[in-house]
Formats: C-alpha cells, sequence, structure tokens
C-alpha cells in the first residue's frame, strides 16, 4: 500500500505536471488581472453598476486577482512538500499566510482616506498595521528558513522511508478534498453575494479573505494532527514530538486569525511564525545535547 502512495505520488506532482500548473498560474494571473481591470472599467464608467464593488473602483485592486490565482498555486506546492518534513510544510504555509497579507493590502489601499487625519481612520490604521505586519513576517520567515537551512541531511532509514510514504498518502488524499473544498466555498461566495447585490449588502475585503481559508487551514490542522500521530510508530524522540506539536500550534494560530481582524489579525499571524521560530531554535539547540 505504501509503495502505491509513492507511485501515484510521484505521477500527479510529477515534474510534468508540476511545470503545467505552474504555466497555466501565469496564465490564469496574466488573464485574471486583465479581466480584474475591464471590469473595474466598466464599472467606473458606470456601464455597468454594481451595487457592492468593494474591488471594482480603484484600478490597484485588480493586483488582488493574481495574488489570489498564485495562492492557489502555492496550497498546491503545500501537498506537495508535505511529505518532506514538518518544517518544510510548516515553512511554506508561513509564506502562504504571508501572502494573504499582502494580497489584502492591494485591497485596502483603494479605501484609504488621505483627506482627514491618517491616524484617526481605521482603514488608514489597519493598513499601517498590515505593512508592519508583512515586514515582520518577511523577516521572521526568513530567520526561520535559515535555521532550517543549517540542518546536516541525515540518512533515511527505513522506518523514516516507510514514513514518508505514508505522508504521501495523506496529500494524495488532501488534494482532491481541498479542490472540492475549494469549489464549495467559491460557489457559496459567488450565490451570497449575488444576494448580496440585489439587498445592497456591503462586504469587506476581511470577508473575501476568509473564503475558502477558513476551511483549509482546519484541513490542514487535521492532516498534521494525523501526520503527528503517524510519526509516533516511528519515532518516539521527545524533541521532535514537541517541535511537531508546536508547528501544529501555528497553523491553529493561522487559522485563528482568520476569525479577528485589524490588530489582532496581524498579531495572530506574527505569534504564529515567532512561536513556530522558537520552536524550531529550541529543536536545533536540544539536538546538541
Amino acid at each position: 500500500m505504501l509503495n502505491f502512495f509513492e507511485i501515484l505520488f510521484e505521477k500527479v506532482f510529477s515534474d510534468k505536471n508540476r511545470k503545467k500548473a505552474e504555466k497555466f498560474t501565469l496564465w490564469s494571473s496574466i488573464i485574471g488581472f486583465i479581466t480584474h481591470l475591464f471590469l473595474i472599467y466598466l464599472n467606473t464608467s458606470q456601464i455597468i453598476t454594481l451595487k457592492n464593488d468593494v474591488l471594482l473602483n480603484n484600478p490597484i485592486s485588480a493586483i488582488y486577482t493574481p495574488f489570489s490565482i498564485i495562492l492557489i498555486y502555492e496550497i498546491y506546492l503545500l501537498i506537495f512538500f508535505l511529505p518532506r518534513s514538518f518544517t518544510t510544510s510548516v515553512s511554506k504555509q508561513f509564506e502562504i499566510i504571508s501572502l494573504i497579507l499582502i494580497r489584502r493590502i492591494f485591497g485596502d489601499i483603494p479605501e484609504i482616506n488621505t483627506k482627514s487625519n491618517w491616524f484617526k481612520t481605521q482603514e488608514n490604521i489597519d493598513l499601517i498595521y498590515s505593512l508592519l505586519g508583512v515586514l515582520i513576517l518577511y523577516y521572521l520567515i526568513y530567520q526561520f528558513n535559515k535555521l532550517s537551512k543549517r540542518r546536516k541531511p541525515q540518512k533515511i532509514s527505513l522506518d523514516v522511508s516507510n514514513f514518508i510514504k505514508s505522508k504521501k498518502g495523506v496529500s494524495l488524499i488532501l488534494l482532491p478534498v481541498l479542490i472540492l473544498v475549494s469549489i464549495f466555498s467559491l460557489s457559496d461566495w459567488i450565490f451570497n453575494n449575488i444576494y448580496l447585490f440585489n439587498e445592497n449588502i456591503s462586504y469587506s475585503v476581511d470577508d473575501i479573505n476568509a473564503v475558502f481559508y477558513n476551511k483549509f487551514f482546519e484541513i490542514l490542522i487535521l492532516a498534521d494532527v494525523f501526520i503527528l500521530l503517524l510519526s509516533f510508530q516511528y519515532t518516539e524522540k521527545y524533541s521532535q514530538l514537541i517541535r511537531n506539536t508546536g508547528f501544529i500550534i501555528s497553523t491553529i494560530l493561522i487559522r485563528l486569525s482568520f476569525s479577528a481582524s485589524g490588530l489582532t489579525n496581524v498579531l495572530l499571524i506574527i505569534s504564529s511564525v515567532l512561536f513556530g521560530l522558537i520552536i524550531l531554535k529550541v529543536y536545533e539547540n536540544y539536538q546538541k545535547l
């Protein structure tokens, strides 16, 4: 069974398929960007009129669409990297949440009010929080990746090889589940917003950011816990179990960030990466004992 997982994984995530996914992402991003710009032109020219046009007022908002498509590709890569190691997987999670924060900035920029006192407008303050958050995240992720690269490559034992094959099985299950969840989330969002357009109910960029990613990180937490349980078969090292559990806590903090807004949202994201970095640092020092 484990060998079947490995063979199927190599076919699904082959170099050829990854290059196809990369090319599709590139062209989809370009087409999505141009389409979004065209819709903004139609809306601002009043050729079409939308009651709820939070992302259709300013050309800068068009950057939101290609970033959304790139994020989908990053999730595909996360599933591909999942069998490698907990460290590699959680690093990719940190990169994804930082890109989500950057994407939100492009959605928030058109809402800035430059005419009033900068620090008296909530939209302006939220933008400052997001910008500072991205800078801090970028530095923390750099430190996390730098620390993880210091590890010397170890010989792969039979137990470790079987564990990797098991994780490939988890990735193969995760891929179709996330595809179905993304289709359901997108369909639900489109349906709800048709209702919102008709009822003239406003929504925010934060609401759009929560689409899909709430469920995505919930499923990811369950997958990480399942992998943690699988690891009990192959290792009893206290340091590894604590490290892996700590990384799951980081993922939980990321998931919690989608339930918050403003400064709390940014602080939860930063705390998730900082917690992961501290866990990894302690683990590396523990290995030297």
